[in-house]
């Protein structure tokens, strides 16, 4: 098949290409991160309750959200390393293998985690909550299907360069949640089971219509023909080599939040719970830029490698880097300035100043981390559009696990510094952490160069 100008692109400038897939996907994760605070500030007019309990249910829907992102990431790579080695055969197949496991996959996480929905919940620390925390999550977790295919159909059309219809698959499903929010909260008197439900259904549409794009209308590079479907295990394995050490990354992600809000918890109640998912809802606007490069970085990184191109692997590495911090700096100055203003979205119908004071502080602090997340992130990213995932989890477990876990627990638990023990170390962790990762990637890069020079 040949070439049409969104492949062309990604095979050629590797900077071009990067800002070019990066720009429509900030405006659809900007999208995300205001449907997000969009929702808080909704959930927030039920009470501080209903928002602690987002907060216990966030961590879970997280992980769903990383096993969609991992497999996409899966999906996307092998995709572009095909695209990039001109292979538009395997290229297809790759895709037609990725729907059939993401099939399989939302099948089997409602299956696994209702039975132990409310042990679990419950575990994590939201027994004082628990009602609001179930009529959430129960029904996130039905939706699953709606999530994961719906991550999937945007990788794979980001993976052949046709931003317009992954931004749409994307975006849309923000817009929609943003207009039914106050309705099925509100209008339809639901409260929080209406949030859960306003975020389900706005996944099931665009989800509909990339079905039409892909395999009705068929106006994409890929072609999802069932006749191009030929079994076999390499494709499968190649998917989760980058797929699963992904999802696990947005596990331990979603884990290490997990035990941070036990630690929360133990130095400062659930208020600060509260105060914490707000606070990274807020972050999540600022991470967006950085998220949009690093996803756009897969596919690029992904090309450039299955072409043996490493210089470019080398230069999309650097040049996100590059370009997430500036934009992250800027963002973080605004929240230190702004953190009063932004703090009273969410406690407008407070008569407790000291959750107001809370938020200001918590926001403050963990803003930082819009600068230090930068690194280590474009670097897994990068490692995961070269196929090598699990060295991506390697990174991700060494930065998260061993650094922000063990230095929250010291700073906050054993030396007694409380709420603001427990933030700093978190920081720290990331940052010794992004400056590893960083290293890795230069050593790797390097070595791959050499061998391929010595081959020739």
């Amino acid at each position: 098949m040949e070439d049409n100008e969104n492949i062309e692109i990604l095979r050629g400038d590797p900077k071009k290409a990067l800002i070019k897939l990066a720009i429509p996907m900030i405006f659809a994760l900007l999208l995300i991160s205001f449907n997000n605070i969009i929702d808080r500030i909704w959930i927030a007019g039920l009470g501080t309750d209903p928002l602690a309990a987002i907060g216990f249910v966030s961590p879970i829907f997280m992980i769903i959200i990383g096993i969609g992102n991992g497999l996409g990431a899966g999906s996307n790579s092998l995709i572009a390393r095909y695209i990039g080695a001109k292979n538009h055969e395997k290229a297809n197949n790759s895709a037609l293998h990725s729907i059939l496991i993401v099939f399989l996959v939302s099948l089997l996480i409602p299956l696994l985690l209702l039975p132990f929905y409310d042990q679990l919940i419950i575990y994590m620390g939201a027994s004082s909550v628990i009602n609001y925390a179930r009529d959430y999550g129960i029904i996130l977790i039905l939706g699953t299907f709606a999530f994961l295919f719906n991550l999937l159909f945007s990788s794979q059309l980001r993976a052949e360069g046709d931003m317009k219809k992954a931004t749409f698959t994307m975006a849309a499903v923000d817009i929609l949640n943003i207009i039914m929010d106050p309705i099925f909260i509100y209008t339809f008197n639901l409260g929080i089971k209406g949030a859960a439900l306003a975020t389900v259904l706005s996944s099931i549409f665009p989800t509909l219509v990339a079905v039409y794009w892909l395999f009705i209308k068929k106006n994409t590079y890929l072609d999802y023909s069932v006749k191009n479907f030929k079994y076999n295990f390499n494709y499968i394995k190649g998917i989760l080599t980058v797929g699963i050490p992904a999802s696990l990354e947005e596990f331990i992600i979603s884990l290490v939040n997990i035990i941070l809000n036990s630690m929360l918890v133990i130095v400062a109640g659930t208020n600060i719970i509260a105060a914490f998912n707000i606070s990274f809802t807020i972050l999540q606007l600022g991470m967006m830029p950085c998220i949009a490069i690093g996803t756009s970085a897969i596919t690029v990184a992904g090309v450039a490698y299955g072409a043996k191109e490493y210089d470019k692997v080398k230069i999309t590495c650097h040049y996100g880097i590059k370009i997430s911090l500036i934009i992250a700096i800027i963002i973080t100055l605004l929240l230190l300035i702004f953190a009063p203003q932004v703090a009273l979205l969410f406690t407008y119908n407070q008569t407790n100043n000291e959750f107001y004071e809370l938020i200001i502080n918590v926001l403050r602090v963990v803003s930082v981390f819009l600068v230090v997340t930068p690194v280590g992130g474009i670097c897994a990213m990068t490692f995961q559009g070269m196929g090598k995932g699990t060295l991506s989890l390697i990174l991700t477990i060494v930065r998260e696990l061993i650094f922000v876990v063990f230095l929250s627990f010291v700073l906050g638990i054993v030396l007694n510094f409380g709420v603001n023990g427990v933030l700093i170390g978190f920081i720290l962790g990331l940052t010794i952490g992004s400056l590893i990762a960083l290293f890795v990637f230069e050593t790797i890069i390097k070595r791959i160069k050499k061998e391929t020079e010595f081959s020739l």
